[in-house]
């Protein structure tokens, strides 16, 4: 069995970035989580313990949840980040210049065997190699909705990543007790790029009258055997999420990833999905 990386740092505890640290901590690493400030830290804190809380419910841990939240402790600054860690993981929103800014931090605060990763969904890994000095050890890492219980990691290869930062983060995730897919840097890569397209003409679908939502996601679910219906999946990834990766694509690909009105709409109105309790669906 592949081992876990001894130290990991997170940066960002929002929903992805807190599931990135407890899937981590199970599996025996010391997790340092970065956030804006204490607040921040102690929000990301409680999301952890939450998460673990539901773990230990459904049986998904081999010790107390006590014991893996004590493996795990947040700064409020990237440069507090463990100086001997192996792997860090950038888990913060889809904007390509803070991504890059706190890349940068990551690869001073920490050693030069460490490797670095962004969870980014769609941006491009070339490009937010660039800001570092040895690119090589940067790669993509995009984790799926929710960590833990998520079965793939899509590894994504730049030109610049060196085989050693790939196998490494091979193990990793076999550590973590999933499966990885590795791809060429590519806008939206396989993975975004796909659900993104079969999300947005859903939309499509809705705003034409086609059908409602639950209809939609029903035909999907039964009749193609997903897990979950694309609009369903769109509001648990969020309305704001998934209009910003559609734009970017847009942006790179053409006019078959234009966002829908009905999208941009809901966006515009607050209805992201189940953070705000309405999106295509109605969440408690």
């Amino acid at each position: 069995m592949s081992t876990a990386p001894a130290v990991v740092g997170v940066i960002g505890g929002g929903r992805m970035g807190a599931g990135i640290a407890q899937s981590f901590a199970a599996v025996g690493s010391a997790v340092t989580v970065v956030e804006n400030d204490d607040r921040a830290a102690e929000a990301a804190r409680a999301r952890i313990a939450d998460g673990l809380a539901r773990a230990a419910e459904r049986g998904g841990l081999h010790e107390p949840s006590a014991r893996v939240l004590d493996r795990i402790t947040t700064t409020d600054s990237v440069a507090g980040l463990p100086a001997d860690a192996d792997l860090v993981v950038e888990a913060v929103s889809e904007d390509a210049a803070l991504k890059a800014r706190l890349l940068a931090a990551a690869e001073r605060a920490v050693g030069e065997r460490a490797v670095l990763a962004s969870n980014t969904s769609s941006l491009s890994i070339a490009e937010l190699g660039a800001a570092l000095a040895h690119p090589g050890r940067f790669l993509g890492m995009h984790f799926f909705n929710p960590v833990p219980a998520s079965a793939l990691i899509e590894l994504v290869a730049a030109p610049t990543t060196d085989e050693r930062t790939l196998r490494a983060a091979s193990a990793w995730t076999h550590a973590l007790g999933k499966q990885d897919v590795v791809v060429k840097d590519s806008p939206g890569f396989a993975s975004s790029r796909l659900g993104v397209a079969l999300g947005l003409e859903a939309i499509r679908m809705v705003e034409e009258g086609v059908a409602d939502p639950e209809a939609i996601d029903d035909a999907m679910r039964l009749g193609y055997k997903h897990p979950m219906g694309p609009l369903r999946l769109t509001d648990l990834v969020g309305l704001d999420v998934r209009l910003a990766i559609a734009d970017h694509l847009h942006a790179t690909l053409g006019e078959r990833f234009a966002a829908p009105r009905l999208l941009r709409e809901k966006v515009a109105r607050g209805e992201l999905g189940r953070k705000s309790g309405k999106g295509f669906h109605t969440w408690e």
